[in-house]
């Protein structure tokens, strides 16, 4: 692939990108392993996240050799067409929003609550219509909580459902 270089644009080469899911490879299987252990079961909550991690960290390590194999005199990074657009640069803001968000009320308000709220709000601004955004929205919060809290065994926070039950 021809780097692009036109000043206005910024693209980094994939061994850069590779290098810091790395890190990030590596701090989530890290952090799985203060995950407690359930009493009697050979594996616990940490045994997804540290198989994603490792995964992670495989393609991570085959981006960077990429990344240098491929870079032949190029620069380590550059500038995207997509940089200058700010619808772009805001949805790209808002999904890293969204994450920090998650992670700061899912607890109160529950896993289901505040992953409907964020895929509708995502899906909404991403451009898809309302009644398609909210189905969606609603399948998509609804299986992920069945895959993880019912059959994984995952305890996902139940928030304001406490207050109910």
């Amino acid at each position: 692939p021809q780097p692009c270089h036109r000043e206005q644009d910024v693209r980094f080469n994939d061994a850069v990108i590779g290098v810091v899911l790395m890190l990030v490879a590596a701090a989530i299987v890290l952090y799985a392993q203060t995950f407690p252990a359930f009493p009697g079961q050979d594996y616990g909550p940490s045994l997804f996240p540290t198989v994603i991690g490792c995964a992670l960290f495989i393609a991570s390590a085959i981006l960077v050799v990429r990344g240098i194999v491929t870079r032949r005199g190029a620069g380590w990074a550059y500038f995207a067409p997509w940089t200058r657009e700010p619808h772009h640069v805001v949805s790209f803001a808002l999904v890293l929003l969204a994450l920090v968000l998650y992670i700061l009320v899912s607890d109160d308000a529950g896993f289901l609550l505040s992953s409907f709220v964020i895929l509708l709000t995502l899906f909404v601004w991403l451009g898809v219509r309302w009644p398609l955004a909210l189905v969606v929205a609603v399948a998509t919060t609804l299986v992920i909580d069945w895959f993880f809290g019912g059959l994984m065994r995952v305890p996902l926070p139940r928030g304001i459902l406490n207050l109910i039950s």
